[in-house]
């Protein structure tokens, strides 16, 4: 059988989420007994709590949503490049030991362990990284961090790259025991009419 390697992080009330983001929350609607046959949940959160594809909305406006973005690009083969350690930004030079034959989705690890509490001091991309790897036929960037853009960014320079390009983003992955290497992706975002990002259950498929 092919293994899986599950990307994600569990989503919980104490899972990292920027600052003013809606954390995730339950509370019971009904719960087993003589009187009712089920359990059951109601949730509460931002779509952007644990591992998510943020939707084109997410940083524009009258552009699409999570319940209309295209999802070919959530599923396919995929390359993992390790850049652990690289620093603030992810540049061409941390990914071109790796480039050769790009498949169109490509996640980079830059942790040796994903936080699991908030650190605004994360990994994000450099927007000519964003352009490099467009150029080469990528269609969709990830990475193990919260955001593409570094926390304090007020421009979004590598959001805007996504938009310009029509490249699709996974944010938020735990690529801890995850090999470089080729893999089979599938990550696909939940139909949420009108919402900015959708929560996803990403995970790793060998070829």
């Amino acid at each position: 059988m092919k293994r899986l390697w599950d990307i994600s992080p569990l989503v919980a009330p104490d899972a990292p989420i920027f600052p003013g983001d809606e954390p995730y929350a339950l509370r019971w609607t009904a719960r087993l007994s003589p009187d009712c046959p089920v359990n059951l949940s109601a949730l509460s959160m931002s779509p952007h709590v644990g591992a998510h594809a943020d939707a084109p909305l997410h940083y524009a406006d009258g552009v699409a949503s999570a319940a209309e973005v295209d999802l070919h690009p959530y599923l396919g083969p995929c390359r993992v490049i390790h850049a652990i350690g690289c620093g603030a930004l992810i540049r061409i030079e941390h990914l071109a030991h790796a480039a050769a034959d790009l498949p169109e989705r490509v996640l980079v690890r830059c942790m040796q362990r994903a936080d699991t509490v908030w650190n605004p001091n994360f990994t994000a991309y450099a927007p000519e990284t964003v352009a490099w790897l467009a150029e080469r036929g990528v269609r969709l960037i990830g990475l193990d961090t919260p955001s593409v853009d570094p926390a304090s960014s007020k421009t979004l320079d590598s959001h805007q790259q996504l938009l310009r390009l029509d490249l699709r983003v996974l944010e938020n992955l735990v690529l801890d025991d995850v090999p470089e290497g080729d893999y089979e992706l599938i990550a696909l975002p939940l139909k949420l009419a009108g919402a900015c990002a959708s929560p996803v259950r990403a995970v790793l498929r060998s070829l």
